[in-house]
Formats: structure tokens, C-alpha cells, sequence
């Protein structure tokens, strides 16, 4: 998929397994914009096995300004019990700092938002770091709402082996 957007020379097109170093950078990039870059354990296999192989667990749109990569979104499905319906879960959404103010980010988020549309999935849902305040605001421009009173609980490295081994136990 190649797609044109109203913003002159940004296209949006999929990505392959020869992206992964491209996906990785902006992994990285991401990371230390959140102060995260401790956690980035991602490898260019990891993401060749895990966005490309038969049973690929997300999908990657890269933002390409004058031919030239400037920002991602990478996503995938939940579902929705209340709903009865899938969602999309919007992982990241990253656009390099000297190329913000342009529009890229709106223009990946808002083709995100109409693959759900196109899916027939009922929300788009993403976190974001509460001291984030330019993205806060645009969210809110965009009219996406806080999930008040819901915490992202997280179980991982350890704690997510230890309390797997729970189940052996429980057999």
C-alpha cells in the first residue's frame, strides 16, 4: 500500500520485512523521547519474527516525507467484549522531532482510525505518558477522551515468568 495524503509530498505506504533496522531506529527514537531507552529489548530478528512471519502479531505504516521515512504507527487488533467487536490498539505513533507541526502524525492517526472504520472495529485505545502534554492536547483535539478511572496493569520480565509458573501448580 502506498497511500497520498492532502499534505504535498507525504505518503503513507506499508512496510516489509526489509524495514525492520528502519522500524527498530524509530523504536529506539521513541523510546528515548519517553525516557524509556532501558527498556528497548527489540532486536531486528524480534520484529522480522514478530511483524512478518505467517502469524504476524502487528502491523507498521511508515510516514514518508519527500521520499524520506519521518515517522510510524504501529498497531494491532484487540476485541472488545462489551462491544462484541474488535479494536485496534495503537502501540506507537512517533514522528521525528524537526518533522512535528506538519500534520504527519494527524495524517497517520487518522488512517489508523479509518482502517478501524474500514474493519468495522469499534475504538481506536492508546495510552499515553501523563506528563506528555503536547500529545495530551492534541488527543483531546482530535476528540479522544481519557479512560478515567482504568490503570494499565503490566505483568513482565520476571513477574511475568514467576507468575506463569503459577499455572504448572495449578495443573
Amino acid at each position: 500500500m502506498n497511500a497520498k495524503t492532502s499534505i504535498d509530498n507525504f505518503i503513507l505506504r506499508s512496510t516489509s520485512i526489509k524495514d525492520c533496522p528502519l522500524i527498530l531506529g524509530f523504536i529506539k527514537e521513541l523510546a528515548e523521547y519517553e525516557k524509556l531507552s532501558h527498556e528497548v529489548v527489540a532486536t531486528v530478528k524480534t520484529l522480522e519474527k514478530n511483524l512478518f512471519s505467517k502469524k504476524a502479531y502487528a502491523e507498521v505504516i511508515i510516514g514518508e516525507y519527500k521520499n524520506v521515512a519521518v515517522g510510524y504507527a504501529l498497531f494491532f487488533h484487540n476485541f472488545s467484549t462489551f462491544t462484541g467487536r474488535p479494536g485496534i490498539y495503537l502501540e506507537d505513533i512517533y514522528v521525528k522531532p524537526e518533522m512535528r507541526g506538519k500534520g504527519f502524525g494527524k495524517c497517520m492517526l487518522s488512517y489508523v482510525a479509518n482502517i478501524a472504520v474500514e474493519r468495522d472495529c469499534s475504538r481506536v485505545e492508546w495510552s499515553v505518558l501523563d506528563w506528555n502534554e503536547p500529545s495530551i492536547q492534541f488527543y483531546r483535539s482530535i476528540g479522544a477522551i481519557p479512560m478515567d478511572g482504568w490503570t494499565v496493569q503490566r505483568l513482565h520480565q520476571g513477574a511475568l515468568s514467576r507468575f506463569a509458573a503459577e499455572y504448572e501448580k495449578m495443573k
